[in-house]
């Protein structure tokens, strides 16, 4: 066995810490050592994480791999991207972070945008318009709090100073921000001064593969912990899937299938022009020089919502197979509508949905699951559609990273619907690309390449051939109801 590596991984409703070794026989063994819920909660006013919390279980977790007989590991840590923490002149947190669920930002971009076009910001920063960007969070922020602000910090970036007392801003989460100029590689003062924001209250920017420090020596006193020199990996989760992806070549497109489905491609140059402003693509920075030009899709949250709507009564592998059952494409759904970002309850949003477009409703737990199934697959496949037409290119693999590899009736349907070959795994993507640019900066894996050579020898994968269209047409049914709900709502 070589060296030991720690993933803190952590997404919006659990946490994990995944131990990795490569092998004798050159292949990446991961194990979970610690896991624990996630969530937001409603305090003061906000949906707010309890980050508190988070560092303890990681704490709780390092112990468990001490336990386990490692006295000593690196670690890097990813999390969720655009959330912040503001931290005082002391060194303290001002107050709990607000999620990016809550609704404080509900007009922001319509506001800001009122001063900067879309045209123009879009030009700046090449990030797509979410109304939850931190640039739209900062933009409501409380202007008392931010006049006792120091620093800023990105929620992986403020765990890893709360470790090892060393600040740093990671590229790969702070381009999520929409505050940094894309060909400066800095962040944009006319952007941070209409938000009563400056440069100095955020840490140096970093590379992922930067190494941070040991964790503090305070923390030894109440945890038994090994000894554990901290690396700021692609702390952006989505960055981190990315380099986990087993990828070859140019030809190739990626979906990190979680709570959100992230869909795109790998650039070395980011791509800002007309049809990506249009289309609402993202630059996202990512490791090693790398672009992420991807799309947000509202993702298997919506799953999970309609699992925890039947009251966890079924697991996701049980309504997956209600839901092959059920015949799919019963009605059209836009994913992506911002009704599903946080309703009260998504199973009557669903239904509320397509009575409001006179569609069939779904009624039972396998047809609600093939609606969001089979509305995902669409989704995907119009999206690939775009791709190529933005770029100008011929994809022909999708690579399907996260939990959601795992649903191959989505696979299968993703397969076909997009004429693409699709290689589905590794699940644990995100903990794999972590460990990955630990192991790179440490000199144990060469490079990128040979790393994701090294994952495609270490994890099973799952290929899906497009099947005799039994869908011919449905793509383009889809499309045009989605054209027409855009006219419908302009």
């Amino acid at each position: 066995m070589n060296g030991a590596y720690v993933a803190v991984d952590i997404g919006a409703s659990s946490g994990r810490l995944m131990l990795a070794q490569i092998t004798k026989n050159n292949q990446i063994q991961l194990q979970e050592i610690h896991r624990f819920t996630n969530g937001f909660k409603m305090v003061a006013g906000h949906e707010r994480w309890n980050i508190d919390y988070l560092i303890h279980e990681i704490l709780t977790g390092l112990e468990k791999v001490k336990k386990a007989g490692f006295k000593q590991v690196h670690l890097g840590i990813d999390t969720w991207a655009v959330d912040y923490v503001l931290v005082d002149h002391q060194g303290k947190k001002l107050c709990d972070p607000i999620s990016y669920r809550d609704k404080r930002t509900a007009h922001a971009i319509a506001d800001l945008t009122s001063d900067f076009s879309k045209d123009y910001l879009y030009e700046k920063t090449g990030i797509q318009f979410q109304d939850f960007n931190t640039l739209y969070q900062l933009y409501e922020e409380d202007q008392a709090l931010l006049a006792k602000t120091d620093k800023i910090m990105m929620i992986p970036d403020y765990i890893g100073y709360v470790l090892t007392g060393q600040a740093a801003t990671e590229v790969t989460n702070a381009s999520t921000t929409q505050m940094l100029n894309l060909r400066g590689g800095l962040f944009d003062k006319d952007l941070l001064s209409k938000i009563n924001v400056h440069d100095e209250q955020f840490a140096k920017l970093v590379e992922a593969g930067t190494y941070l420090g040991p964790v503090m020596t305070d923390w030894m006193d109440t945890f038994d912990l090994p000894i554990t020199d901290v690396i700021t990996v692609a702390t952006h989760d989505t960055a981190s899937a990315v380099v986990g992806t087993p990828a070859v070549g140019h030809d190739w497109a990626f979906l990190s299938s979680g709570t959100w489905s992230l869909l795109g491609t790998e650039l070395n140059v980011p791509e800002n022009g007309r049809q990506a402003f249009h289309e609402n693509y993202t630059n996202e920075w990512g490791a090693y020089g790398t672009y992420r030009f991807l799309k947000n899709i509202m993702g298997l949250w919506v799953a999970q919502c309609v699992k925890h709507g039947y009251q966890d009564k079924y697991s996701f592998s049980e309504l997956a197979a209600m839901a092959t059952k059920e015949k799919p494409f019963q009605q059209f759904i836009d994913i992506n509508d911002e009704r599903f970002v946080n309703p009260k309850d998504m199973i009557a949003e669903i239904q509320t949905y397509c009575r409001e477009t006179h569609q069939t409703v779904p009624t039972t737990p396998g047809e609600v699951m093939m609606a969001i199934y089979a509305n995902l697959a669409l989704f995907y496949a119009n999206e690939l559609q775009k791709l190529n037409k933005i770029l100008g290119c011929s994809l022909k693999t999708l690579n399907i990273v996260g939990g959601g590899s795992n649903i191959s009736l989505l696979n299968q349907m993703t397969s076909t619907l997009s004429g693409l070959e699709v290689v589905a795994g590794p699940n644990e993507a995100t903990a794999i690309g972590n460990v990955l640019v630990q192991m790179i900066s440490t000199g144990e894996v060469k490079d990128i390449v040979a790393g994701r050579k090294l994952i495609k020898e270490s994890f099973e994968l799952k290929q899906y051939q497009p099947e005799a269209n039994h869908y011919e047409g449905v793509l383009a049914r889809y499309q045009s109801f989605l054209e027409h709900q855009d006219k419908e709502l302009v």
